[in-house]
């Protein structure tokens, strides 16, 4: 069962029930496939809202290795969703929203603000 305070999301794909979590190793392997320099740099293309087939696949691969199934990308990239590419992207936004923390009801980011360079 997901815990959404440690970042998992459950989800139904190819008929069986997953929890997927990204994991430290997770978010550097994610890092690595969009060729990311830092979180920072991830979160920010996150944000975007600009994900491709691709991306949405290589972060379902991830969260679910990081909860824990032994799974390749290719082998994910082959369970079927119920609802097809709506159910998709609504795992991998449920799964940014708990790794990254959800907005407030304004809209507002939950982490602080960064310092300003002096």
């Amino acid at each position: 069962m997901a815990n959404r305070r440690r970042g998992d999301v459950d989800a139904i794909l190819g008929g069986k029930r997953y929890t997927l979590r990204l994991t430290l190793g997770a978010l550097a392997e994610l890092e690595d496939a969009f060729g990311a320099g830092d979180l920072m740099e991830l979160a920010q293309r996150f944000e975007s809202g600009r994900l491709g087939a691709r991306d949405l696949l290589h972060i379902i691969g991830a969260g679910l290795r990081g909860g824990g199934a032994q799974i390749s990308d290719a082998e994910a990239a082959n369970l079927a969703a119920d609802n097809g590419l709506s159910d998709y992207v609504r795992i991998v936004a449920d799964l940014l929203a708990a790794t990254f923390g959800e907005p407030d009801a304004e809209g507002c980011s939950p982490h602080p603000p960064q310092p300003q360079d002096a």
